[in-house]
């Protein structure tokens, strides 16, 4: 059974991970939308709409390593250790797999390539399924509770 405080600490960090989640969503839509459509019309890379959701992504991974690491796991000692970021890199790869599959299939099996198809495929559908896979990853392997090492003397 969970005790109150570990059910506390929980639920603060999934709120926390949601507002991150929340702010990444936003970047990675924003800068999509630019890179595609533009404000009226085409963007610089409308017809590379894969190549431009990559780009929003990495730049929205960015937003969420800082604020998960800052802020909803503020309270872990995490020593610097590469292989930390080798995991979120790892982490984020199969997330943007997981956005690209649905934008892909929306755009090249269904055929659909309006703004409207881009953003509910490969923003709110793929970005669900991603920050689902990440809050299931991000707790145990990223940024997994570590003690700190004793001192030495």
């Amino acid at each position: 059974m969970m005790h109150a405080s570990t059910a506390t600490r929980k639920a603060r960090q999934a709120g926390a991970f949601l507002v991150i989640g929340g702010l990444a969503f936003l970047v990675d839509a924003g800068v999509y939308n630019l890179l595609v459509f533009w404000v009226t019309g085409d963007g610089p890379l409308h017809g590379q709409p894969l190549v431009a959701k990559i780009i929003s992504i990495v730049i929205a991974s960015i937003v969420t390593y800082v604020g998960n690491r800052y802020w909803t796991y503020s309270d872990r000692h995490l020593p610097h250790r590469l292989s930390r970021y080798a995991i979120f890199v790892l982490c984020n790869l199969i997330a943007i797999g997981l956005q690209l599959g649905c934008l892909a299939f929306s755009r090249y099996v269904l055929g659909l390539d309006d703004v409207i198809a881009d953003n509910v495929s490969g923003t709110f559908i793929g970005q669900t399924l991603a920050t689902v896979f990440r809050f299931l990853t991000y707790d145990r392997f990223v940024f997994p509770h570590e003690e700190p090492a004793p001192p030495t003397r």
